[in-house]
Formats: C-alpha cells, structure tokens, sequence
C-alpha cells in the first residue's frame, strides 16, 4: 500500500514544497496545468514572487550547516531508502508524467528508471568523494586532499523529463551533502511534488530538498541571490545562455546544458532494417520533445530512396494519441508547442522539400482537444532550411542526401550545436573513425540515442553546454563539491625544544 505522503496526481496539490512541508502560493499569480491529451486544465499552479522565492532560498541555507556535517554513513542511507521507496512505487510516478507532458507510459516508466541510476550511482558517495593523503610528502610534513558540500544548489528542470533531469542532480547534490531548491517547469511540476513527499519518507531532514514553482520571477531570484553557489540548468540554447552569463555574473558555478540539432548517418553498409528502426524511435519517441531526439537523418549514397520508404511505412503505421491507451506515440506538451510545430511543417513545405509524412493530419487515439501531431517525414532537405537549421522539438524528421562520408562529417562538424549524434554502419574502421574526427560530445555506433550511463558524463559541445561540467557521472560529484589540500606538519617532541629556525625563503620541499 502506497504511504499516506504519496497521492495520486489529482490530490496532490499544487504548492510549493518548503522546509518539509507543502506552502500556498501567495503572489496571486498563477499558471494553468493541463492534460495535453484532452486538453483539459487539471490545475492552478502558484507563481511565485521574488520575496516567495528568497524565503525558499533561506530554508535551504538555514538546513546546509546540520546536512553538511551529517555522516556519510547517515546521508547513504537516506539515498538507499529513497531508492527503494522510488522502485516500488516507479509507476505512480510513470503516471503522473504521462499526465502533464503526455508521453506515453512506457516512455515515462523509463524515463523513471533512468533517472534511477543517477540515485544508485549517488547511493556510492563515500568513494565518489573521498580523498587522498600523502605521508612524509616532505620531511614530516603530510599532505591530503578533501572534496567539500558548496551549499544551496539550484535545479532548473525544463518539461520534457519533469523526473529524469532533476535526478540528473539532486542525488549527487545531497548525497555530497548540500542542500537543494528545485523550480521546475510550470507545465510539468506535480513529479517535482511528488519526489518531494518521497524523499520526506526516505528521512531526508526538512529543508534539504525543496520545490519553488514559479516562472522568470523565481529564475532570476535562483540566479542572482548570493546564497545559491551553484546553477544546473536543461534547456533551449539562448535561455541556457541567459542562465550562464546571468548566474556567473553572480559568482555561481554553472552547467547549463542547451538545445540540439542531432545527427543520424546512415553509411550504404549500414543495416537498413535496423537503421529505419531506430530512426522512427529516435525521431518520433516522447513526440520528439527530447534534447537526444534524432531530427536530422543523413543519408550518405545510393541508399536514400530505400532508407526513406522503409522510414515512411514504419511512421504511417505509429498509433498516435492518449499516452494512456495502447499508443505508440503521445501529444506534444501544449497548444503552443502544437502551433510552433505546425508552423515549422508548413515552413517546410513552403521551401520545397518533399513531405512524405504529413503529422498535421491523420486520426488520434484520444478523446477532447489534444495538442497532437502526428510523425512527420521530409526527405530532400537541404541545410539553408529552417527544419535544419532550428530546434523544432517535434515529431519532425529531415532527411538530407549527401553523396560521402566526408560530406556528412562537415555537415555535423559545422552545425551551431553538439550534442548528440550516431553513425550506422557495419565498418568499424569508419565508426572508429567517425567517433574521432566528429565535433560532438555523445556519440553513437548503431545506436540512435547515445544517453551515457549514470557513472558517465552527460552533455554536448558547441551551443549544446554553456559552463565546463557535464552532468552526473564523476563530472556531476566534482561539480557539487570543491577541493581542499592540507598541508600538515606535526613536529617531533625531540624536535621542539630545538626549534625549527627562521628562513624568510620560498619554502621548499626537502
């Protein structure tokens, strides 16, 4: 039986979660939430004001001291127990995604278990940041290095994954013993809610973990209050821009990870069974709405005519609609996703390139008005087209021809972006070489969506990351602590009474 903390979506209400307990909004603004399946409003979500979100930021300070100084041994257990109570009830938690962004189940029960790892990785933390000690580095003197909590660290979650990106986080940050207030999207907030009341059970102490729902208000108070030591941030590039140069200008360290134009080639050797598969799953799973999304297909040589009809037959044959019910694929997140998309259809058509599969048309699984379009295919696409060159964040798939290998390599390598790409090809001599000459920070051979594992780093190049670190793996855990050496020196009783002498000289290591 779930615990009397958790509830289902619909009862669990809508507030910000502060010091261990859940606090009405008092600004008087509020958003909508809706259910991009139906379109119906399932809520009103409390905005907060500056002064909101300063008193948020202040519980957070005021439980850093006593988190900060906890065992290692005492917070591990709160990880573990917080793993535990999330695989048991990983599918409450599937549901309420669905709910709010429209994925379909599956799609959010594995974005649940992805998310997962970066807690099993963090249950790990007494290794992750334990030091080193050199004895007699010098004569008598020993030498030993520390990793530190910073403090507050914010989270800024963006919609598409309203679990999976704030695990990105939040595991390593408390688990390295700081305290975290999370804002996540006005779309998608009630799974921020629901870790929440989870990681109450799991006995984390008040304070630790919060959750400040708001819009720019609470951005800009996340970004400039000198409290807060560290900004993470998932998002499209120019706002991971404004995040960066905002939140550094304030002395915080920064990872802001931007958006994405990824690349699949698909080489003339290639399996094109296998390349058509995973082409539909990259393009069109979560509707597109993925920072990982493949929406560029580079079809190198003869093979283009075949890949595209092998394309074509598989997306025609997805069943579009209610994540709830026996579908493929679910709606995009709101009508102004709905409309930007359409926009870019039509941008498409206009320029001249070939639509094989038109999403603006075609019956949906769902009942009332939902934000849905269907898979989209472009085949002859050429690089000047506003379907290349932008971010469209659908189930909108472009298909460019190029006759070599070369020429799909130049075409990735001058992109504005970097963060994902694949290769299919049965030459491993070319993966090899693809991987190296490739200007992208996560790369995939005959995989579609090359999501590193929790105990690697996740993050892009170019205009796909503004700031140095990568999110989790070993870059995650340096980024939510910072270093200490100690130099020490115990002098030797017999020593003393000589005393060591004075030597205004650089001191030197003997």
């Amino acid at each position: 039986m779930a615990s009397v903390l958790l509830q289902n979506s619909s009862s669990i209400p809508l507030t910000h979660w502060v010091a261990g307990a859940a606090i009405e909004g008092t600004s008087g603004r509020v958003s909508q939430v809706t259910n991009p399946a139906t379109g119906e409003v399932t809520g009103q979500l409390p905005l907060a004001s500056a002064e909101e979100s300063a008193r948020v930021i202040e519980a957070a300070k005021a439980a850093f001291p006593a988190w900060r100084d906890s065992s290692l041994a005492k917070r591990t257990r709160v990880l573990f127990r917080f793993r535990e109570l999330l695989d048991a009830r990983a599918s409450e938690l599937a549901e309420i995604i669905t709910s709010e962004h429209g994925k379909v189940l599956s799609d959010a029960a594995g974005e649940v278990a992805r998310g997962q790892e970066v807690v099993e990785f963090a249950c790990g933390i007494a290794h992750l940041i334990k030091g080193s000690m050199t004895e007699n580095a010098s004569t008598n003197v020993d030498v030993s290095s520390i990793r530190q909590p910073l403090g507050v660290c914010a989270i800024i979650a963006p919609f598409n994954f309203p679990a999976m990106v704030p695990m990105w986080f939040f595991p390593l940050a408390i688990a390295a013993g700081n305290t975290v207030v999370l804002k996540p999207s006005e779309r998608v907030p009630t799974a921020a809610l629901w870790m929440a009341r989870l990681w109450k059970e799991a006995g984390l102490p008040d304070g630790v973990f919060n959750v400040l729902n708001g819009d720019k208000i609470a951005v800009d108070a996340l970004l400039t209050n000198p409290d807060v030591k560290s900004v993470s941030f998932v998002g499209s590039t120019p706002i991971a821009r404004y995040v960066y140069e905002t939140a550094t200008a304030s002395g915080k360290r920064v990872q802001a990870l931007g958006g994405a134009k990824n690349h699949m080639v698909v080489l003339p050797d290639a399996d094109l069974d296998l390349a058509a598969d995973q082409a539909i799953n990259a393009g069109f799973g979560s509707a597109g709405e993925r920072c990982m999304a493949i929406s560029a297909l580079v079809a190198v040589g003869s093979i283009a005519d075949a890949l595209v009809e092998k394309i074509s037959a598989r997306g025609a044959a997805l069943r579009t609609g209610d994540g709830r019910r026996r579908c493929q694929m679910g709606p995009l997140v709101s009508k102004a996703a709905l409309e930007r998309v359409t926009r870019y259809i039509d941008a498409g058509e206009a320029a001249g390139a070939t639509l094989v599969l038109d999403g603006r048309k075609g019956e949906f699984d769902a009942d009332g008005d939902g934000f849905f379009v269907g898979p989209t295919l472009f085949d002859n696409v050429s690089p000047d087209m506003s379907i290349y060159t932008d971010e469209i964040f659908g189930p909108v798939l472009s298909v460019l021809r190029v006759d070599t290998y070369e020429q799909a390599v130049e075409l990735i390598n001058s992109n504005p972006y970097g963060n994902g790409t694949a290769i299919f090809t049965n030459d491993g001599g070319v993966a090899r070489k693809f991987q190296n000459e490739v200007e992208v920070g996560m790369i995939g051979i005959n995989v579609p969506v090359p999501v590193p594992m929790a105990y690697y780093s996740f993050g892009g190049w170019k205009n796909s990351l503004f700031g140095d670190t990568h999110a989790h793996g070993v870059e995650g855990v340096h980024f939510f602590t910072r270093g200490k050496v100690v130099t020490t020196r115990w002098v030797d009783p017999a020593e003393r009474a000589e005393g060591s002498g004075i030597n205004l000289g650089f001191p030197q290591n003997t």
